[in-house]
């Protein structure tokens, strides 16, 4: 009969602190192991600790650089040929899952070849918080737990104490995560009908809802270029509102993004620690909340075969 020993966490370089803080919720030490490059680029994995008959936890975002994928499936390859118990990937942000349908000729549906690659490579279980698209869930064929990161922002917003609010969804994709706000903080509802050309372009074309006179809350899944969202905020400024505040779980923060960010009438971006923060230089008007202590609670039900269903309420 086969027992489970113990919880092991382990991590890769993608988002070394997140790990830690998870790491220190839980109450047990991130397990050693080498994450390292040879001289050439490669990447080379090797576990210093004895995991055999454990459950591990593989705390691992997916965002560029493309390398941090590739620790994620060598790190369950490892744990595996050491063999682990059972193996849950934990993904704070799904990186490549804004490819998630075919909605063009010719195209590579990537969200669901990252799926293929976690599950092929021997992942049991999958953990992600706010998946871009909700059905990216359905690609794995692997029990799957999906936070939502409402309940860390719907706390800091009510301290906020904001009068006359609304909450705006940037583009159509977004309005269930802004209905959902919008009914936790009992505010008022607008979507910005967006048209988008091509990648990281996008062009406003109108507002559905009355803001004039209103606080403003953008809430959307990720922000990547920040075009969207500064764009829609400077569409709404013109429209009369008060203060606009733009809430993101998933800071991608490329191109001209913190450019973008800081000459929008936006008074604070708030997003979470999903992905590592830590190396740049974020002005005043960041806020980072940390979701270590949900994905650290989620970890605990599930090593200790507890449900996690109330982790789910978005």
């Amino acid at each position: 009969m086969i027992v489970r020993e113990e919880i092991r966490i382990v991590t890769g370089n993608a988002n070394r602190p997140l790990a830690k803080k998870i790491s220190a919720y839980i109450g047990k030490e991130l397990t050693d192991c080498t994450v390292t490059k040879f001289s050439d680029g490669e990447i080379f994995v090797q576990f210093n600790e004895n995991i055999r008959g454990a459950d591990v936890f593989i705390i691992q975002p997916t965002n560029a650089p493309a390398d941090n994928l590739m620790e994620l499936l060598m790190l369950i390859e490892a744990a595996r040929r050491a063999s682990a118990m059972r193996i849950t990937a934990v993904i704070p942000y799904y990186g490549y899952g804004r490819a998630d349908r075919k909605d063009r000729p010719r195209v590579a549906i990537t969200a669901k070849l990252v799926a293929n690659l976690i599950t092929t490579v021997g992942a049991d279980r999958v953990m992600t918080m706010d998946l871009h698209a909700s059905q990216i869930q359905g690609f794995f064929d692997l029990p799957h737990d999906h936070l939502y990161s409402s309940t860390l922002f719907h706390k800091y917003l009510e301290d906020m104490n904001l009068e006359n609010l609304c909450i705006v969804s940037p583009d159509v994709g977004s309005i269930k995560l802004a209905r959902v706000t919008a009914r936790a903080l009992n505010a008022r509802l607008a979507i910005v009908d967006k048209r988008r050309p091509k990648p990281n372009e996008s062009k406003v074309m109108n507002l559905i809802g009355d803001v004039e006179g209103c606080n403003i809350i953008i809430r959307d899944d990720m922000v990547d270029t920040a075009g969207t969202i500064c764009q829609a905020a400077h569409f709404l400024k013109e429209r009369g509102v008060q203060e606009i505040y733009a809430v993101c779980t998933h800071g991608v923060l490329s191109g001209e993004a913190f450019k973008r960010i800081e000459e929008a009438p936006i008074k604070k971006m708030i997003i979470t620690d999903s992905i590592d923060q830590t190396s740049r230089n974020l002005s005043e008007k960041y806020e980072i909340l940390t979701c270590s202590e949900l994905i650290g609670e989620a970890i605990k039900r599930i090593f200790d075969e507890e449900s996690v269903s109330s982790l789910f309420v978005d």
